[in-house]
């Protein structure tokens, strides 16, 4: 509906003019009825098959198994700062800088601060647009067109509009949730890339700290090569061994001498890897060198439902689909009418003079429908796009389910493994040590030749290497585990839709702790 702008004199004229502007009663009538009616599906969690127990943590399994221990009723040892079930102040020290220096996260947040802010831009389509444009324009008019003399004819003006478009078919309402879900789920992601920065940093310090016990041992084993060269020359000397032991020998030291060496080239590089993630340069980041000395620590496990609440990953993709939904909602209102209504007032004179004088009032009522009757197929084509895109959330959704049940499996199996093949290592170790004596005994009284005794050490250097490595893919396990598990994080600390509307800036290293509040459409 258009309605003209005119001049108020008349105060009986003005009210007639804004009844008449105003529109028929039964569009007004019609916005009423509908306002606040929300179309589009309504939102419900799918369902996950999730299974009674662990496969690989059985009570046998438990008993046999380092770093196992089934979570108790109210158990909080993963809660907080996980990595301090590990003891070890370096890794603490390390594991505090992250949440604040490493980029990643802030990029994370960052990410999530952008979805906020599409939450409030949202939410502002619920109101009207106010906007005031004062102008000054002066015209100049033909004599020959006026049939007279002609002039120049200054307008002074200081318009005010608002226009409103009400929310009848919850377009708005739709794409309100639609963001919400999705500064849940950003804010999610920024949970996952703490998690996952935390855990890749662990992994690194015990593997760096792996890298030094293996410096340890070739260190021991070079001195170790160093007597037995010594022993094999004065026998040489003496005459009792030959010059070709002494070869050997001295080409055993060499070669071990050789891998302690090679070492230092991964130690330096899990060094630079973890200066990246406390986001300090390589250059001048170092840690001293301290050994492997941790153990896998007990770790609380509660039962398989859980994980799918203490996931942030899992998280994430159902508040993708929460936002998939919404954008159904969103499409589908494109089939109903979009009323708008409109108001304008202001002054407007010839002269300055008389500008803000009560005549040179103007105002303007009107109010519009509009409804797209035929489209080719547009909308329901749009609506099928956002229905596939849905499906596509609940299958990412249920694979994401199924990766976090296997990386638990996985990773219970490779404790469960592991914990015994160390077991087994270290006998063979203690085995390789006994030979080695007896080997070096009977070299000494020439009872055996020294390839015997080379023979002896370089199993028993092998076994020690393999015995460290094991260890390191214990510790690397347990802190995949504890990742697995969700880092003791929980979805109930996911921001409710009021903290991710709110204007204020939330703190980078927590992004909420408050239960989520039931999701509404209201402004």
């Amino acid at each position: 509906m258009t309605v003209a702008r005119r001049h108020l004199t008349v105060p009986s004229e003005a009210e007639g003019n804004r009844a008449r502007a105003l529109g028929p009663p039964w569009l007004w009538g019609a916005a009423l009825l509908f306002a606040g009616c929300v179309v589009g599906p309504k939102y419900e969690k799918p369902a996950t098959e999730s299974p009674k127990a662990y496969k690989e943590l059985t009570p046998e399994d438990a008993k046999n198994t380092d770093g196992w221990r089934k979570a108790a009723p109210k158990d909080d040892v993963l809660h907080g700062n996980w990595w301090e079930v590990y003891g070890d102040p370096g890794l603490n020290a390390l594991e505090e800088k992250v949440s604040i220096s490493n980029q990643n996260i802030a990029a994370a947040f960052a990410s999530f601060m952008q979805a906020r802010a599409m939450v409030r831009e949202a939410r502002s389509q619920y109101y009207p647009n106010l906007s005031v444009n004062p102008s000054a324009t002066a015209t100049r008019v033909s004599g020959n067109v006026t049939g007279g003399v002609g002039g120049t004819y200054p307008v002074y003006s200081v318009p005010l509009e608002a226009s409103w478009a009400p929310d009848l078919f919850g377009r708005v309402a739709n794409a309100v949730k639609g963001n919400v879900a999705a500064a849940q789920a950003s804010a999610a992601d920024l949970e996952n890339t703490r998690l996952t920065a935390q855990a890749e940093l662990a992994v690194d310090y015990f593997q760096l700290r792996a890298q030094e016990s293996l410096q340890e041992v070739l260190d021991a084993t070079v001195v170790a090569y160093r007597e037995s060269l010594d022993l094999t020359r004065a026998l040489f000397e003496t005459g009792i061994d030959s010059e070709e032991s002494v070869a050997q020998a001295e080409t055993q030291l060499d070669t071990a001498q050789a891998q302690a060496t090679g070492l230092g080239v991964a130690r330096a590089q899990y060094e630079h890897a973890i200066a990246l993630l406390v986001g300090e340069p390589a250059s001048t980041f170092s840690l001293p060198t301290e050994g492997l000395k941790a153990r896998p620590p007990p770790i609380p496990f509660g039962v398989p439902s859980q994980l799918l609440e203490r996931r942030p990953d899992v998280a994430a993709n159902e508040r993708l689909m929460a936002q998939a939904n919404a954008q159904i909602g969103v499409a589908v209102s494109a089939y109903y009418p979009n009323l708008t209504l409109s108001a304008s007032g202001g002054l407007e004179s010839s002269s300055l003079a008389t500008l803000f004088s009560w005549p040179s009032r103007v105002w303007a009522l009107g109010a519009s429908l509009a409804e797209t009757i035929f489209d080719a197929g547009q909308r329901g084509a749009t609506v099928d796009q956002y229905q596939a895109a849905y499906d596509q959330t609940v299958a990412n959704y249920r694979q994401t389910v199924l990766t976090a049940f296997q990386q638990v499996e996985d990773n219970l199996a490779a404790l469960r493994i592991l914990s015994r093949e160390i077991e087994q290592q270290e006998t063979a170790v203690r085995a390789a040590e006994r030979n080695l004596a007896i080997a070096t005994d009977r070299y000494k009284l020439g009872i055996d030749p020294y390839l015997n005794v080379i023979t002896a050490q370089t199993t028993l250097l092998g076994n020690r290497q393999t015995l460290v490595s094991l260890r390191s893919q214990q510790m690397v396990a347990s802190v995949q585990l504890i990742e697995a598990l969700g880092g003791g994080w929980d979805s109930s600390r996911l921001p409710s839709p009021d903290e991710v509307s709110s204007g204020d800036r939330p703190d980078p290293n927590r992004t909420a702790s408050a239960k989520p509040a039931p999701e509404t459409s209201s402004p």
